[in-house]
């Protein structure tokens, strides 16, 4: 019998992600590639979009537990827009923030010891939220450009699978899946009755290919996908994501939506609204600089002989990098994760976001060499 004041099992699987110990461990003027944002402001016409709100005193009240519907409405007509989805408002969730939106997915679909796939290296919180969820993880390692196979994804599937998580354009690797993929994700989802998370928050980061949902694919209901304004519109700190899936999906993840959080942040419902339904030429200005940074980040690698998948979408690239290289950066000051804090298969190499100026990244190559020659 445990002592009434132990802590769940749940939460002692769970640890402080390693990103963050890694700035802890640096100085306060390191140069910081270790950040997974966007180093632009957020649009005026989004920040606007909030002030007004606030002012007509529209942001005091709680929305809609699903959020208003006229983000909503902004949320399908983007989709609509830029992809051959057609979603209705009412299969919609305004989260807070994609993460809000993985965590009900996964609590609304995963009983206790049911295992979940996902991506390893991937996104710290697939195997955080699968024990906050009860589940058992179930990581899979990726090809050698660092894209996920559809064939390992199946053949980690058994009786106990609940869900599998999909990310592309991806965390931590800026790898990109062939609509060929996309295709098979939706394919074992409807052969094995499982479900596919889809986590597209990066969906308009894309250098080279195209972004493609399973969800168009599916033929059956099990893809739900999650969104977001945080990266595409540099607009991490409002914290507005979005779920989207079959009515009665959306209806379970509501009830943990609903307790766990009652609805998003109004004010940053009207900021995501206007970001939606505005001029989306910043995007592709966003879009633009992170390829040039992208293209100069991977000479710089190469020059220094560090062996690194190209990326094709995201702000990260993940080269393959020696024992020791890491620490030697960061007492360098400058900020990269070492690639273990996402997973196992993330040993031997690190992730570098390159969400800061050319000139700054230029600064961060000259110390990565230096530090380079220290270690090799």
């Amino acid at each position: 019998m445990s002592g009434m004041t132990e802590f769940s099992r749940r939460v002692e699987q769970v640890s402080i992600s390693g990103i963050r110990e890694v700035f802890e461990a640096a100085g306060e003027d390191a140069i910081n590639l270790g950040l997974g944002q966007p180093d632009f402001p957020t649009p005026e016409h989004a920040r606007e979009g909030a002030i007004e709100a606030i002012r007509a005193g529209k942001a005091d009240e709680y929305t809609s537990n699903k959020g208003t519907e006229s983000l909503r409405e902004a949320i399908a007509g983007r989709y609509a827009a830029d992809t051959a989805l057609e979603v209705d408002p009412n299969d919609v969730i305004a989260t807070a923030g994609g993460s809000e939106a993985l965590h009900i997915a996964l609590e609304a679909h995963v009983d206790p010891g049911e295992e979940v796939v996902f991506p390893d290296p991937g996104f710290v919180s697939y195997e955080a939220l699968t024990h906050i969820a009860s589940g058992e993880p179930v990581p899979v390692s990726l090809r050698d450009d660092l894209t996920m196979a559809p064939e390992a994804v199946e053949d980690a599937i058994t009786d106990e699978t609940a869900a599998f998580v999909v990310n592309s354009p991806a965390n931590p690797t800026g790898a990109v899946q062939s609509p060929e993929d996309m295709r098979e994700f939706a394919r074992i989802a409807d052969e094995h009755d499982v479900l596919c998370i889809s986590d597209e928050v990066y969906e308009h980061i894309v250098f080279e290919g195209e972004h493609r949902s399973p969800l168009e694919f599916a033929e059956s209901d099990n893809v739900v996908v999650v969104g977001a304004c945080s990266k595409t519109y540099s607009m991490t700190g409002w914290r507005l994501g979005w779920v989207t899936g079959s009515n009665r999906r959306i209806e379970r993840m509501l009830r943990v939506h609903q307790y766990g959080q009652a609805c998003a942040t109004a004010a940053a419902q009207h900021a995501a609204e206007a970001a939606l339904t505005g001029p989306q030429d910043v995007v592709d200005e966003m879009v633009a600089a992170f390829e040039q940074r992208r293209d100069v980040l991977l000479d710089g690698l190469d020059d220094i002989g560090l062996d690194c998948p190209t990326p094709k979408g995201a702000f990260y690239a993940m080269p393959e990098v020696p024992d020791g290289f890491v620490d030697e950066v960061i007492d360098r000051g400058v900020v990269v994760v070492p690639g273990e804090a996402f997973g196992d298969h993330g040993a031997g190499y690190a992730r570098i976001s390159y969400a800061v100026d050319v000139e700054t990244l230029k600064d961060a190559l000259e110390i990565m060499d230096d530090a380079y020659r220290a270690v090799a």
